[in-house]
């Protein structure tokens, strides 16, 4: 990926998450909604001070532009790109919490614990999770009904027990018990990579396109899963926290197992490029319509923060 490659999709990227973050901004409005009864200020400022603080809203550019592939209903796929924001805005508030990685700064602000308190934060990331599904469910999502439904078993699925939060539980075991190489692998993939491969499989699901092609947009997106951590890993010991807008180092400091650990930088470098063109040749079949999708998988590898 050229500089300017880079530069022509982060500006792309940019206007995405400028879209997103309008939908996002709507959703956290304070007026309660048909069903409920008050919402509370304060737990609202939390929502938005953990969702609203910029990002590069990886997750809802991967919903649409898997989306795209099948010409899908745009708004309606705004709409799950939003609740899958939802989801991820959650668990990072949850990942920062002292009890979990204890971190001070997400995206260059204080974390939602630290500008608010931690029960605060625990009840905003609940609140989060919640709303992912009430969005999906929500009338304004213009799906069929069994289109709704798969999309929130996939989310469930990923964001449960067996993909998103039991990686986080297998992270903090690993401080204890390190793990092996496999175990690393496994780790990662639910940790990081469940809700990425949700994002590019829920396109797919949103348009009713068939199962074949729902699984190899999760295949892809379980490669660039792998990826994005992997350049975590990389960042977390080459960049700084000014560039990350959070804090670095702390995974070597606290001794944990990473592939890049095991195997060193230019290992990793190289398995990166291994991944990215395994993610281009699952694309092969969608021909040009796929080429921001073929780039998003390129900036996943070489991306500063």
């Amino acid at each position: 990926m050229t500089k300017d490659d880079q530069m022509a999709f982060e500006t792309i990227l940019v206007e995405h998450a400028a879209a997103i973050e309008a939908q996002l901004r709507q959703i956290l409005d304070g007026r309660a909604l048909a069903g409920e009864i008050a919402r509370p200020e304060r737990l609202m400022a939390a929502m938005r001070h953990g969702v609203l603080n910029g990002g590069k809203r990886l997750r809802p550019f991967l919903v649409m532009e898997s989306a795209a592939l099948f010409s899908a209903d745009g708004e309606a796929a705004w709409r799950v790109a939003a609740a899958l924001e939802c989801m991820h805005c959650y668990s990072l508030i949850h990942d920062d919490l002292p009890a979990m990685d204890d971190d001070d700064l997400r995206r260059g602000q204080p974390t939602v614990h630290k500008a608010f308190d931690e029960a605060t934060a625990i009840l905003a990331g609940d609140a989060l999770l919640t709303l992912a599904f009430d969005i999906i469910a929500d009338a304004g999502t213009v799906l069929p009904p069994d289109r709704k439904v798969a999309l929130m078993l996939a989310l469930s699925r990923a964001a449960g027990a067996g993909g998103m939060v039991g990686g986080q539980m297998l992270d903090l075991e690993a401080e204890r018990h390190r793990p092996d190489e496999a175990a690393i692998i496994r780790l990662q993939a639910m940790k990081t990579g469940a809700l990425i491969r949700f994002a590019c499989e829920a396109g797919a699901i949103a348009a009713g396109a068939p199962s074949e092609h729902r699984e190899r947009l999760a295949e892809f997106g379980s490669a660039i899963g792998l990826a994005f951590q992997l350049a975590d890993d990389l960042l977390d010991l080459t960049a700084n926290a000014t560039q990350m807008g959070k804090a670095t180092g702390k995974d070597a400091a606290a001794g944990k197992a990473t592939l890049v650990a095991l195997h060193g930088t230019t290992w990793a470098r190289r398995q990166l490029q291994g991944l990215v063109d395994q993610a281009h040749v699952l694309l092969e079949p969608y021909g040009e319509r796929a080429a921001l999708l073929k780039e998003a998988a390129k900036f996943v590898a070489v991306r500063n923060n």
